[in-house]
């Protein structure tokens, strides 16, 4: 290519007017500068938090509600209001936001912590213990109080939960500083899986983030839009649906605003000077094949292969696919990569794993006398589930696999 395309390459996109003003708004990240329906939740959160102004340890709190219920949101907003007033009254507190989707081990959550403090920690290659110590050292040089966010804390507690145990516990050992813990979760019952003493340290307060239902969708969506959007460029019904969209999915106000921005995406791409209710539809289900996208990609290899051997049946011409059929494609494809053959009865269970994620359905039939068996319809594109299959580099050798199909067996 020459450099004078080249240099056309990005005239002809800029040219086109942005709907945009501030498309950031509309990421998760952004902490508006107010929270519409959460002021219970901010004033629980800000009650329990108030103590870390006069000096003393709050509780630790413990936070829960499905996702797009504005937990981080708020979590991070009475942060930010707690630090601002700390300054105001020359009092030292501050507030540490983590994610452990990210940063979801022992090691390097403390390594993190540690270095928030201007310790040199490694991200590897240290004790723990060393690392805690150092984090212990840098937090007790002076008096302070330190707020702990764990976001999404329950994938850290999946690696365990002798982290927490510390953290809960480390207050014994300070002198000059005081710590306190949020932990937010999107699973009510991760805390089963703690060990008592961190449970009852942990949720020494805890509050719940309820759904919130479409009108206070809209008013969400409304807030970010002013500021998200050029005046007029979007139709009545665009937020109205966006709303409705998103209160099918148990109020997720996250999932409103991602329909908003690729809603808004879509309309630029198509040149287009206003969003429409037709840009939103094509939203939502540029979304939903993406969160399928995302969940294949993170399927195990036998789960994938189960798969795969759906798909190859189905581009064989087989309309609906029995599991005796995909159970001996299936097994092909394990000789071919070297992979152990699980028992039929365990791949019925993947399928039906499968059936749960909304990758698959598979109906039970009767088939008369020769019993019963499961009749599997694909619900996912066919093409960007292929390639996302091949990604792996275990089925990455099976692309031009032809499977041998024997006559139909029954279960």
């Amino acid at each position: 290519m020459d450099n004078g395309s080249l240099d056309g390459l990005f005239e002809e996109l800029l040219e086109t007017e942005s709907l945009f003003k501030n498309k950031e708004v509309l990421r998760p990240a952004y902490t508006p500068e107010n929270l519409p329906h959460r002021s219970n939740q901010i004033n629980n959160i800000a009650t329990v938090l108030v103590s870390a102004l006069r000096g003393h340890t709050p509780s630790n709190v413990l936070i829960y509600g499905k996702t797009g219920t504005g937990k981080t949101a708020v979590a991070r907003y009475v942060g930010i209001e707690l630090e601002r007033k700390s300054d105001h009254l020359n009092v030292q507190c501050n507030v540490l936001y983590i994610n452990c989707e990210v940063i979801d081990t022992q090691y390097r959550l403390l390594a993190n912590l540690a270095k928030q403090f201007g310790e040199d920690v490694p991200m590897t290659g240290w004790p723990t213990d060393q690392v805690f110590f150092r984090f212990k050292e840098a937090v007790d040089s002076r008096k302070q109080v330190i707020i702990i966010i764990l976001d999404e804390i329950d994938k850290l507690i999946k690696k365990g939960d002798d982290v927490l145990y510390n953290l809960s516990r480390m207050n014994t050992d300070l002198k000059n500083a005081r710590v306190s813990m949020i932990g937010i979760s999107n699973d009510l019952k991760f805390t089963e899986f703690l060990d008592p003493r961190v449970k009852s340290s942990l949720g020494e307060e805890e509050i719940i983030f309820p759904p919130y239902d479409a009108e206070q969708i809209s008013d969400i969506l409304r807030q970010r839009a002013a500021i998200a959007y050029k005046e007029n460029s979007m139709d009545d019904m665009v937020i109205p649906l966006c709303s409705a969209f998103a209160a099918q999915e148990h109020g997720d106000a996250r999932r409103a605003l991602d329909l908003m921005r690729v809603a808004g995406e879509i309309a630029e791409r198509e040149k287009k000077n206003i969003i429409e209710e037709e840009h939103v539809r094509q939203a939502q289900e540029k979304i939903e094949v993406d969160r399928i996208v995302e969940v294949i990609r993170t399927l195990p290899t036998q789960s994938k292969l189960a798969l795969y051997s759906v798909m190859l049946l189905r581009n064989n011409g087989h309309r609906n696919v029995t599991t005796g059929e995909v159970y001996n494609v299936y097994r092909q494809l394990c000789r071919n990569v070297d992979m152990d053959i699980l028992t039929q009865r365990r791949v019925t269970d993947l399928i039906s794993e499968l059936d749960m994620l909304g990758i698959l359905n598979a109906i039970v039939v009767s088939k008369g006398r020769y019993g019963r068996t499961k009749e599997i319809i694909l619900s996912v594109p066919v093409e960007s589930t292929k390639k996302v299959l091949l990604e792996d580099y275990r089925l990455n050798m099976l692309a031009d696999f032809k499977p041998v199909l024997t006559a139909q067996m029954h279960l």
